[in-house]
């Protein structure tokens, strides 16, 4: 049976330049038109079978956000229809819909009157609700006076113990401290085992692979494709570093779907007894010419520029005396695949190209993570890992890489690069390139903070 149907969906927008315009055109319906039309979502189809847990990915401004609003009612389209059979229980924006004035009991009440519920139904759901949000007292004191951290537990906590037929989720999954978040996942996945159909929008594609049944693609508010998630991701990953072409779609079905068998030989790693060796960080400082192709990166790979396949980040922040210039820059995963989407627990290398203006004594080639909060998690240098740079000439150009395993959590990170040295006991920075490329690490499974400790647990 089809939960949800979305049958030829547009959401047009009428955009002013000036809002004086928005008077003048409705002054004179019919005459000259003072907007432009900008489509958010323009003619997408698509089905929900009951029961399915169904991911919707896509770059910042897709429409992901704007289809689901639609789908709950929040939006009416500007053409189309959707079919929704069943109660629906939404996370779009957590808190939406409730009156800051009201207790947090006012507001369970209020939105359960809002779905349906008769206050005798609340009264058998309220222990549960507020068991899951964990909030104390504070739940009979008006929402105005919740931390931001009390209002998404108890948000989240109303929208998932409500028992919905359909949930909506945009985004609201990494909500809360890690304790939280993993009652969330935990959660989720009885809703899942439980039949309720699900509707996600998320950029941790770790979670599309690991729960959903189907994954739909959207871009700048077109329908891209939908199937399997790994195939998907693959997709999305594309489309993030400006590589997709359209033609790929003919044949997408016979792909290799390459995310799904990361996630597979994961699981089968997981089984085996044997400690996995933790990844040696290498730099390399020679030449490019010539140069043997670092492990895992195929010659072909190694072509450049590398930085026209990544998403770059059009703000970073370059600095130095210009005696060395970083070029291009690099990062590949296990397979030699140059992307910005990395697995957990692979391995993966960063590779920077860097031209000399000056000849220059040992140089030292670096890089940082560091996250979204700007808070340096790793990094290291060819001085730290004890490799010899030697002297370069001016004119020279050389690839620095670094080889090592991705044991971060999965999330978002921002990549740095720095080439300096010491001259006559002076620290020297020649160029440095600060937040220049995002790092998305996919995981199946999130430990406590920055990285994974990679236990093995044994019980005795």
């Amino acid at each position: 049976m089809t939960a949800i149907k979305v049958d030829n969906v547009t959401k047009v927008y009428k955009l002013f330049e000036r809002p004086i315009d928005r008077l003048k055109e409705s002054l004179r319906p019919g005459h000259k038109e003072y907007h432009r039309k900008f489509y958010a979502l323009n003619n997408i189809s698509f089905d929900v079978e009951e029961g399915q847990f169904v991911g919707i990915i896509g770059t910042n401004g897709s429409g992901k956000s704007t289809m689901l609003k639609i789908i709950t009612g929040v939006l009416t389209p500007t053409t189309g229809t959707v079919t929704v059979n069943g109660r629906v229980s939404a996370l779009l924006e957590l808190g939406a819909g409730f009156n800051m004035e009201y207790t947090g009991i006012e507001n369970i009440y209020m939105n359960g009157t809002m779905m349906g519920y008769s206050r005798q139904e609340m009264d058998k759901k309220l222990p549960e609700i507020l068991d899951f949000a964990d909030i104390g007292d504070f739940v009979y004191q008006p929402v105005k006076t919740y931390s931001s951290g009390m209002f998404v537990r108890l948000a989240f906590a109303l929208a998932i113990n409500v028992d919905p037929e359909i949930l909506i989720v945009d985004e609201a999954l990494a909500v809360g401290d890690v304790f939280f978040q993993a009652k969330c996942y935990k959660k989720i996945n009885e809703i899942r085992e439980g039949g309720t159909t699900v509707i996600l929008v998320t950029h941790d594609m770790g979670t599309v692979i690991k729960y959903c049944d189907k994954v739909i693609v959207l871009n700048r508010g077109h329908f891209v494709a939908e199937g399997e998630p790994g195939k998907m991701v693959d997709l999305y990953k594309k489309i993030l570093a400006g590589q997709f072409d359209e033609r790929e779609l003919e044949g997408i079905g016979q792909k290799a779907d390459f995310a799904d068998q990361l996630l597979r030989e994961s699981e089968k790693e997981k089984t085996q007894k044997q400690p996995e060796n933790s990844g040696k960080a290498e730099a390399d400082g020679k030449a490019a010419a010539g140069e043997d192709s670092a492990p895992g990166i195929s010659q072909t790979e190694q072509d450049g520029p590398w930085m026209e396949r990544l998403s770059i980040n059009k703000e970073q922040l370059q600095y130095g005396d210009g005696s060395a210039r970083i070029v291009d820059l690099g990062i590949f995963d296990h397979k030699g695949e140059l992307t910005n989407l990395l697995f957990k627990g692979k391995e993966f290398t960063i590779r920077m190209k860097v031209r000399f203006t000056r000849q220059i004594k040992d140089p030292i080639f670096a890089f940082t993570i560091k996250d979204s909060k700007g808070t340096e998690i790793t990094g290291t240098n060819s001085m730290i890992e004890g490799c010899d740079t030697g002297t370069v000439q001016a004119g020279q150009t050389v690839t620095a890489s670094f080889r090592q395993r991705m044991d971060l959590q999965g999330k978002d990170y921002l990549l740095s690069l720095g080439c300096t040295g010491f001259e006559h006991g002076e620290f020297v920075v020649y160029d440095r390139l600060y937040d220049v490329v995002n790092l998305t690490v996919i995981s199946d499974k999130n430990t406590v903070g920055y990285f994974d400790m990679n236990s093995r647990v044994t019980i005795e």
